[in-house]
């Protein structure tokens, strides 16, 4: 298999992982994918942009181990982006993860963010949306210029 086609095939997996790992954690209450991964235009060296919105995103962050629902993941990098707090995780591939924890204010429609506008305008798919949090902030975004 080629790394194309490895990092395609590991990144539905990772997909897959990020669902599944949501379903057993009643503090995840939305998870998004971002990016070129979204768009279905993703490349060779492109990463998977996953968005993480909890109810006390700090209890996340106190606890890496729930990155490891991943697999054989190294934490690359840990910073903060306003209210996002990124966790950047590599697979033994190659294939990285990066994953933006935020509180669910993060979705907020009244007004919403401009960094999170352009999120979402750039291209975003919604894998878990327990409370149509994202489902709203697609539908003012698409509404917006």
């Amino acid at each position: 298999m080629d790394a194309a086609n490895e990092h395609a095939h590991e990144a539905d997996r990772v997909f897959d992982l990020a669902v599944t790992g949501a379903e057993g954690e009643s503090s995840f209450r939305a998870i998004g994918l971002a990016g070129s991964y979204a768009r279905r235009a993703a490349r060779t060296d492109s990463d998977v942009d996953l968005v993480v919105l909890a109810e006390d995103p700090r209890q996340l962050l106190e606890d890496d181990e729930w990155h490891r629902r991943f697999g054989d993941v190294e934490l690359v990098r840990s910073e903060e982006f306003g209210v996002v707090v990124e966790r950047r995780l590599r697979l033994p591939s190659g294939l990285e993860i990066e994953v933006g924890i935020a509180p669910t204010s993060w979705a907020a429609t009244d007004p919403v963010d401009a960094g999170t506008h352009r999120v979402v305008r750039e291209g975003f798919r919604i894998l878990v949306d327990r409370d149509r949090l994202l489902a709203r902030l697609v539908q003012s975004v698409s509404t917006t210029p």
